[in-house]
């Protein structure tokens, strides 16, 4: 059965279309006529929904960014509800654009930093003495949590002394502490 359907060769061929810009192209100079109104209105949904897209992909890098603090999300708004021109909505979009470079470039500055610090902890417990005295917390890895690995002597001063080194793992976050309840 599929020897016979790649065998078919009456059906034409599918051509796939070029790519296309994604900016339509701009009227004449001096068109005054119903016919730039109508590019006008094709041009601000196209602007819209190129707005739109990068209004997600900026979400999106919110979504993968979450444990993280300190990364700046927010896209300035126009100046109150009212219809934007398509010089606007341009500066719109090029100001989203731009935005989500700079978060794409910070999350990619989080990430190596997050790795190098991954790796420090590998090279930690494979060789605990090479790293006396460092501590690496689990928001140094761009985890949740109070967790941290730290290499000290196994034994205080003795180890110390004698060059027995170990990487201690914190078991987490101490226990909450609030005020007790009033004892009757």
């Amino acid at each position: 059965m599929t020897e016979e359907l790649l065998e078919r060769l009456d059906r034409p061929e599918v051509l796939i279309a070029p790519q296309e810009d994604v900016f339509p192209p701009a009227p004449p100079d001096g068109l005054e006529t119903v016919l730039y109104d109508q590019d006008e209105r094709h041009a601000r949904a196209d602007l819209r929904r190129q707005i739109a897209g990068m209004e997600l992909a900026l979400a999106r890098l919110f979504g993968s960014a979450f444990p993280r603090n300190g990364i700046d999300f927010s896209v300035p708004g126009m100046g109150g509800p009212r219809m934007l021109s398509v010089d606007e909505l341009e500066r719109v979009r090029d100001s989203l654009a731009a935005r989500v470079q700079e978060v794409r470039a910070d999350l990619h500055d989080y990430a190596v930093v997050e790795e190098a610090n991954r790796e420090l902890i590998e090279a930690m417990a494979a060789e605990p003495a090479s790293h006396k005295w460092v501590r690496v917390n689990n928001e140094d890895i761009g985890e949740p949590g109070c967790k941290n690995w730290h290499a000290k002597p196994k034994w205080g001063v003795l180890g110390m002394l004698l060059g027995w080194w170990q990487v201690k793992i914190s078991s987490g976050c101490p226990l909450a502490e609030g005020l007790r309840p009033p004892e009757s």
